[in-house]
């Protein structure tokens, strides 16, 4: 896939398993489920509890487990984060960016990079409305 603001392709990316069957030696859907839970309670983002099933416990794919994604558990279990983590995470970005422009001013290549951010803020934030996963009036400044 293209890069959204370059002209190049890029090469990394999730690799998932070819096929989506959860092995016989793996923890069981119930205890995933458990497991995801308890993570969330802890107060672990939904990509930090992927990494630390697969890492820790040993569950390849979680959707070829439980038949569901995590967030989809998370929004079961009410658990799911007000703003989604993609979002957050971009924020957090921006936050840094604006900071390090007010001691540095004229970093002409960093206040692209925050236009850069922004619009993808921007474009995140008008798909999670409309899909409804944000209130409509919701507004990050």
């Amino acid at each position: 896939m293209a890069r959204m603001h370059a002209r190049r392709k890029g090469k990394s990316g999730s690799k998932h398993p070819i096929e989506r069957i959860h092995p016989e030696w793996s923890l069981k859907a119930e205890e995933i489920e458990e497991l995801i839970v308890k993570l969330a309670e802890e107060g672990k983002e939904p990509a930090m509890i992927g990494l630390i099933l697969r890492d820790s416990y040993g569950v390849p794919d979680v959707k070829a487990a439980l038949g569901k994604k995590l967030t989809k558990v998370l929004e079961e279990h009410n658990l799911l984060p007000p703003v989604p983590e993609d979002l957050n995470n971009l924020l957090n970005r921006r936050n840094n960016i604006k900071k390090h422009l007010e001691e540095n001013p004229r970093d002409l290549h960093n206040k692209r990079r925050l236009h850069l951010i922004e619009a993808k803020i921007r474009r995140l934030v008008k798909y999670y409305k409309r899909k409804g996963r944000l209130p409509e009036d919701w507004s990050y400044a």
